[in-house]
């Protein structure tokens, strides 16, 4: 790649006609202009200038270099006038990445600080699969990636996870459901109807796991890839469902459901990843502190 302080000099001297002038105007040495020049030329294998009595002469490679790099700092100058003009007060965009796995009502929560910063911010959320967004993350197209798991050792994308927290899990159910529930809890779920997480992600796993250590088999009556939309059928009465417990009041509030127990051995686990190991972008910190300051403080 080419060293474009050197390919500046060289630019500055075939402007200005001379060492002793390009070195005036860069504020640098004659012997430096020159020694510059020479390992540019080295670099590029063909000699830029002609040396003609005392003075120099630009060669025809040097005007091809010439145009390119004319054309390179004319660029430069152009962009800088553009940030200049730009509005004072354009937003910033904070740009997340979210996998799809994780619940609304948490990841809502972890990032509203964000906006509560500045009115000067704007946010751009999308929701992916973890591989997807590690990648949009390695090319630097989302500064915050949050996840249920840490990046994976298989996976090679370079990146840090930083844990946020983690919250056990509560079981709820709507009123009429909630009628025919006659045991304690958990025993009160053998043969109900359950709406699960679909199979494959860690949180279904966990569950599968507890259910078969305490013997507890439900009537599995759907499955959803969408937590919003397993809680909505939840609401409807269509059966018992699990959602973190750090938002079981917000839960029972929205979706007019009551919690019948609430179990730490499922464990769900939070994760802000970025490309830095120490976080300095001050939207990302904030929304770090926070989530292990207040959200997840008590778990």
């Amino acid at each position: 790649m080419i060293n474009y302080k050197h390919l500046l000099y060289f630019w500055a001297v075939a402007r200005e006609g001379g060492v002793a002038r390009a070195s005036e105007m860069l504020h640098v040495t004659p012997q430096t202009v020159s020694g510059q020049l020479r390992l540019l030329e080295e670099q590029l294998g063909v000699s830029l200038f002609n040396r003609v009595g005392r003075n120099l002469e630009i060669s025809d490679s040097g005007r091809t270099v010439f145009s390119y790099a004319d054309e390179i700092f004319s660029l430069g100058s152009e962009l800088q006038e553009a940030v200049n003009r730009l509005p004072h007060d354009r937003p910033q965009v904070f740009r997340v990445g979210v996998v799809d796995v994780l619940p609304k009502s948490i990841t809502h929560r972890i990032l509203a600080p964000a906006l509560q910063m500045s009115e000067g911010v704007r946010m751009d959320c999308r929701e992916a699969s973890l591989d997807t967004l590690l990648g949009e993350l390695v090319m630097h197209r989302i500064d915050l990636l949050l996840a249920d798991r840490p990046i994976p050792p298989t996976v090679s994308a370079r990146g840090f996870s930083h844990e946020l927290g983690e919250c056990g899990h509560s079981f709820f159910a709507a009123g009429e459901l909630l009628e025919t529930l006659d045991d304690d809890f958990p025993n009160c779920m053998n043969g109900a109807p359950m709406l699960l997480p679909s199979r494959g992600t860690q949180l279904r796993s966990e569950i599968d796991g507890w259910m078969d250590r305490h013997r507890i088999y439900p009537r599995i009556a759907a499955e959803f890839d969408d937590s919003a939309l397993l809680k909505a059928f939840g609401k409807g009465g269509a059966g018992i469902f699990i959602a973190p417990a750090a938002i079981e009041t917000e839960v029972e509030r929205q979706y007019s459901v009551t919690a019948i127990g609430q179990v730490e051995e499922i464990r769900e686990r939070f994760y802000a990843i970025t490309v830095e190991r120490k976080v300095t972008h001050p939207l990302v910190s904030a929304v770090v502190d926070n989530a292990r300051g207040s959200l997840f403080a008590g778990d």
